[in-house]
């Protein structure tokens, strides 16, 4: 069911160490400072098993009530350089995309370069888009205050 309609790509530049962005990613207690797509988003649920072949859950609630958990299996797990995950909301578990975050450091912190891929249309192409777009400005958020 999976076509190649494109990718969401985004790279970004943060002042810290990959450790940190590393943790940010794969630390439940981080991941659940700053998952979602707005500052009144409330993540209620973060499980990791970080290894390949292990899982994750991921489960948020937004203001209006509306919940949401995305689930999936780490394909590749390189600590503080790489991570490669499945991604497939609750709702639409047969919808399996890949996401791939890829940590480079640089003269004054981190570069991130994260890419989603493997969507099943363009239409869920562009929503993942403007997902992570907000997404990614809580994770600014987060590092920020670090």
């Amino acid at each position: 069911m999976q076509t190649s309609t494109g990718e969401v790509r985004i790279v970004r530049h943060y002042a810290a160490s990959a450790d940190q962005i590393w943790r940010a990613w794969t630390d439940p207690q981080a991941l659940m400072r700053w998952f979602g797509p707005s500052p009144e988003t409330i993540a209620t649920l973060a499980e990791i098993d970080l290894r390949v072949g292990g899982r994750y859950r991921i489960a948020f609630q937004s203001p209006d009530g509306e919940q949401n958990q995305v689930a999936g299996e780490y394909l590749e797990v390189q600590p503080q350089q790489r991570l490669v995950f499945n991604w497939a909301f609750h709702t639409t578990p047969e919808r399996v995309s890949r996401v791939s975050i890829t940590l480079t450091p640089v003269a004054d912190g981190t570069e991130l370069t994260f890419v989603h891929d493997r969507f099943v249309d363009s239409q869920a192409r562009d929503n993942h888009e403007r997902g992570w777009r907000a997404f990614f400005q809580q994770l600014h958020h987060y590092m920020e205050a670090l």
